[in-house]
């Protein structure tokens, strides 16, 4: 294994050194530093993990404490479509339509008044059936008792933790507890309350802060509801957690399987080990969707339920690709839920129960992740448990130092988004949809990745004509052709079209902004000439315009030059 991993490291090194990261006096035990790279967390990710690493502590079988390998000891997993916000026909409509094609159950957003009609006719025997109903959540739960005969599966969504960090409501968690012992008494089948921890990562938090929120918020109902005289078992059962699944794919897979390891810690402390094994609900990343060239999102949102099917997620919604631009038609709802069919039954990933298990890598990574968030968690509880830690600000600070992170990466584009940030199409016209309802605020903000640069490309497009730069290229292409090329990419990103010719040419085309793009040692007579010519400002690519410049800034500076409003 030694040889092995000395010959990776002697052509890993030979790579670096083709591609100028490393020089040819890098000594060989520098490769795994130059590879290794950091998460938002801190965590460091090695690019070879070998059995000579330290150990993990054992992952157990899948079925069985510690469950870190799954909750199951078969695979598969529960194909769940989220429905609401249209008129209640429609709705009973799509529900059908999902049902009737291989949809195994629903997510469905709807309050007390609403529910009898928008289940009316459903064969609600086909599938099980979780609400979301926000601040109504007690309302809507006892309605759906009565509604729904007490063998089915399913939950009654309360998250009223949850809620208050969307909106900064009070958080009644007296009634969520109400409501789960009623469920014991009359619908055992059924799980009150929903963890959901997606408010944490929409809010631009980073895996493990998502991870240490659900464990907070779980301890703080699993408080209430032995309170409220139910066991530690029955309480345990009560609880599912839902958390995001991006296009991350190895984080992803990670971010499950340490979800269960802290879980099921928590459970062994609470003396029911047997219980701790986490039912979870993935939902693909709403952060990172885009409005711009959306169709990208078919591919996001396939790398993100695969992974969170190998991580072990036991139901699974994927987004419609359309989800940003408002409530997503019929298509765009078969596409998602066929993403996940080909997954199950052409890719057949559900047979087999935690694929990732066994890899070095991904063991490491679900160890690391886990002593994270349990970092985060016992954070949490020092300040006092989740509702407090809300109300000191200690969440909402640490979340919004990791979105700061993450924006400062995504402008510089060292994170970059396909389609926006980069090879993004100037043709590109989002279609249209039907506007969905807004979503409640007032609590944690809600960040999009892409969209520094959308509202850049927002402002371009409703300028009466599209605005234009200048590329003066010095020499052959052959010569100046790959800046030129680097430098399109960049404008394109910003909505800004580029006319190429000779700094001859720039006077004539009466543009207001050029970049040169040349050899280095013909870029000062350049920009002296295009000054000279009237540019009101002269970019250089491969010197203001390079890898990891900030690209944000550099088309802000742009559009500004080109007299294009905010």
């Amino acid at each position: 294994m030694t040889a092995a991993v000395d010959q990776w490291r002697r052509q890993a090194l030979a790579a670096l050194r083709r591609s100028g990261d490393a020089t040819e006096t890098t000594p060989l035990d520098q490769v795994a530093d130059l590879l290794a790279t950091r998460t938002y967390d801190g965590l460091r990710i090695d690019a070879l993990r070998t059995p000579h690493d330290p150990a993990t502590p054992p992952t157990g079988l899948p079925g069985r404490w510690p469950f870190v390998r799954g909750t199951r000891a078969a695979g598969g997993w529960d194909v769940r479509q989220r429905h609401g916000g249209e008129e209640p026909k429609d709705v009973r409509e799509s529900i059908r339509d999902d049902l009737d094609n291989g949809v195994t159950s629903v997510w469905l957003d709807a309050d007390a008044d609403a529910l009898p009609e928008l289940l009316d006719g459903v064969d609600l025997g086909r599938a099980g059936v979780t609400l979301d109903a926000g601040a109504d959540f007690a309302a809507a739960g006892a309605a759906f008792l009565r509604h729904l005969p007490g063998d089915r599966v399913g939950g009654l969504g309360a998250d009223p933790l949850g809620w208050r960090a969307r909106t900064g409501a009070e958080a009644d968690v007296r009634a969520a507890a109400a409501l789960a012992v009623r469920c014991v008494a009359e619908a055992p089948t059924l799980r009150a309350i929903t963890v959901d921890a997606t408010v944490y990562h929409e809010a631009g938090g980073s895996d493990a802060q998502e991870l240490g929120c659900a464990a907070a918020t779980g301890v703080a109902y699993l408080r209430a509801l032995t309170d409220a005289g139910l066991t530690v078992e029955d309480a345990l059962h009560q609880l599912e957690f839902r958390y995001a699944a991006d296009a991350d794919q190895f984080a992803t897979i990670a971010k499950f399987r340490a979800a269960r390891r802290i879980w099921s810690r928590i459970a062994e402390l609470c003396a029911a080990p047997d219980a701790g094994g986490q039912v979870q609900h993935a939902v693909t990343s709403a952060a990172m969707m885009t409005v711009r060239d959306p169709w990208v999102n078919l591919l996001r949102t396939t790398v993100a339920a695969f992974a969170a099917a190998v991580g072990g997620a036991g139901a699974v919604t994927v987004l419609p690709f359309d989800d940003r631009l408002g409530q997503p038609d019929p298509a765009a709802r078969r596409l998602a839920r066929c993403t996940q069919l080909v997954l199950l039954e052409e890719a057949h990933i559900g047979r087999v129960t935690d694929p990732g298990g066994g890899s070095h890598y991904v063991e490491h990574y679900t160890q690391e992740l886990a002593e994270a968030g349990w970092d985060w968690f016992t954070t949490i509880e020092r300040a006092g448990g989740l509702a407090a830690a809300l109300d000191c600000g200690l969440i909402p600070d640490r979340l919004a130092a990791t979105r700061a992170r993450r924006a400062e990466n995504i402008a510089h584009r060292r994170d970059p988004i396909t389609g926006v940030s980069e090879f993004p199409d100037l043709d590109d016209v989002p279609p249209e949809r039907l506007p969905a309802p807004a979503p409640p605020g007032g609590g944690l903000p809600r960040y999009f990745y892409a969209e520094a640069f959308e509202r850049l490309r927002d402002r371009a497009d409703a300028h009466p004509s599209r605005p234009v730069v200048f590329l003066a290229t010095l020499g052959a292409p052959a010569v100046s052709g790959a800046r030129a090329t680097f430098a399109a990419n960049l404008f394109a990103a910003g909505g800004i079209a580029v006319v190429t010719g000779p700094v001859e040419e720039f006077a004539a085309s009466r543009m207001a902004v050029a970049c040169v793009c040349g050899p280095d040692e013909a870029v000062p007579a350049a920009v002296a000439a295009l000054r000279e010519a009237g540019a009101k400002r002269v970019w250089v690519a491969g010197g203001d315009l390079r890898q990891g410049c900030d690209a944000v800034e550099v088309l802000t500076r742009s559009l500004d030059d080109l007299g294009v409003r905010p």
